[in-house]
């Protein structure tokens, strides 16, 4: 029934508590009215992604139960179909349960179900509202439960995140640092440890630091995030798939690696993959790692561009906007400022992560709704922040070769490799003596009669530098 109010139409809806005004053109009904109304806390709501994998439980759930005989074909079709377009984006604005909401996600999951079933309801030519006719309970949750379904959707959501989003992102990075790495191999420079002067070593070798630094980051969360593929949908409400046919689970989760084009299979223990979201908080701690790692790297690439005149000034970076609002001129490292920023937060959503994790009591973790919204919002930033990073500053950043070998003909610290010829208290009288006259060792060296032979057999940077 379709009333109007004084500022919009309405229509009743009804839950097993009693009736619920919902906007007429809502497609979500009653259970998802009374969350949106109990938990107006942030304004914020679990992404994109996680609404398509709720679409993509719902969808193969419907196709289990409508082979193994338990729902109608008709119905079951108009369900798959309102699901696929859940899929799609097409109903997005229609979930609007606040992050923090009640426990579990058991308002994410009627959210869901409430918009499949009123959807499904129009295209078998009925009216929004009318559960006789597609009930969200009874049909669209068939042999389902909040419990394994919010989880699976994490695991599903993440895990597309993962495989289409951010591998991609690292491994770009990767490659344009193992291409600065080889491109920058000749170029002589002094090494640093403790921000001193310390032994020379190529730019390029600096570079491949990071970049295998950043593969093997990408390969355990490679190998991780196979724990993501073990979905307990059918487990139900707490493992025992109350309520399901003996085929659904092995169907239904079939369809969804099907659907997706990723393995996931059963997990060895529902009662397991219920009680803990584990997955969730290895691969949250794996992401933490890596924000570890990508700190690092900006961090030192913002040193190596300093300057340009009072700083190392080793490499440029791409002037990509106007450092100041009050000094003319000055441009600022701002995507390696951005991956830190980034960096930062993931480490946040981490720590919400795990935490929530720690939460689980007895046959449930009740806090999936925030893990949920942190771990897909981390890789998310993760993601997009490595792949603005990588093209807007890697890919254009250009070696002060000059400057480089300046610094390493000038290191104190090259006096380290006459050790084997005067021994180390002398080598560092020597490097004293370098640094007090402001000459270079070789010069201080030379000075002390070391022969032309020796100096050019022991103080060549190229040599000291390895292979």
């Amino acid at each position: 029934m379709v009333m109007t109010t004084m500022d919009t139409k309405v229509r009743i809806s009804k839950d097993s508590l009693g009736e619920v005004k919902v906007p007429a053109s809502a497609y979500y009904g009653a259970q998802t009215e009374r969350a949106r109304q109990n938990f107006p806390i942030s304004g914020l709501y679990l992404p994109p992604r996680f609404i398509r994998a709720q679409g993509i439980i719902k969808r193969a759930a419907a196709i289990a139960n409508r082979d193994v005989g338990e729902l109608d074909r008709e119905k079951a079709n108009a369900i798959i179909q309102a699901a696929e377009e859940v899929i799609h984006g097409k109903w997005n604005d229609q979930f609007v349960v606040d992050v923090y909401q009640a426990g579990a996600g058991t308002s994410q999951n009627m959210n869901a179900n409430e918009v499949i079933a009123n959807r499904a309801c129009e295209l078998l030519g009925g009216e929004r509202g009318d559960t006789s006719l597609v009930h969200p309970n009874d049909h669209v949750n068939m042999a389902q439960s909040t419990n394994d379904t919010i989880h699976v959707a994490i695991n599903i959501s993440a895990m597309e995140a993962i495989t289409h989003d951010l591998l991609p992102s690292l491994r770009h990075l990767e490659d344009e640092l193992n291409e600065k790495a080889k491109q920058w191999d000749p170029i002589i420079k002094s090494g640093r440890t403790h921000l001193q002067d310390a032994v020379p070593m190529r730019l390029g070798q600096e570079f491949s630091g990071y970049a295998t630094a950043v593969q093997m980051r990408r390969e355990m969360i490679e190998q991780v995030s196979r724990r993501l593929l073990l979905i307990g949908l059918g487990g139900n409400a707490v493992g025992t798939g109350i309520n399901a046919h003996p085929e659904y689970s092995e169907r239904a989760i079939a369809e969804i690696a099907k659907f997706t084009g990723l393995p996931f299979q059963k997990p060895r223990n529902f009662f397991t993959f219920v009680q803990n979201p584990d997955a969730a908080v290895e691969i949250s701690g794996q992401l933490r790692a890596l924000a570890v790692t990508l700190m690092k790297i900006a961090n030192d690439i913002r040193l190596l561009a300093s300057g340009p005149r009072t700083g190392f000034a080793e490499i440029q970076l791409p002037a990509v906007q106007p450092g100041s609002s009050i000094m003319p001129g000055k441009v600022n490292p701002v995507l390696a400022e951005m991956m830190n920023m980034i960096c930062y937060q993931v480490l946040g959503c981490d720590m919400t992560v795990s935490s929530a994790g720690s939460a689980s009591q007895l046959e449930l973790n009740v806090m999936m709704p925030v893990i949920a919204y942190n771990l897909l919002h981390e890789i998310n930033i993760l993601a997009t922040g490595v792949r603005a990073f990588t093209d807007r500053c890697i890919v254009g950043m250009e070696a002060n070769e000059e400057r480089c070998r300046y610094y390493a003909e000038m290191s104190t610290s090259v006096a380290t490799a006459l050790n084997p010829l005067i021994g180390y208290d002398k080598a560092a009288e020597l490097a004293k003596q370098s640094f007090r006259e402001n000459k270079t060792v070789r010069e201080a060296a030379r000075e002390t009669g070391i022969s032309e032979q020796d100096l050019d057999k022991y103080l060549d940077l190229r040599e000291m530098t390895g292979h």
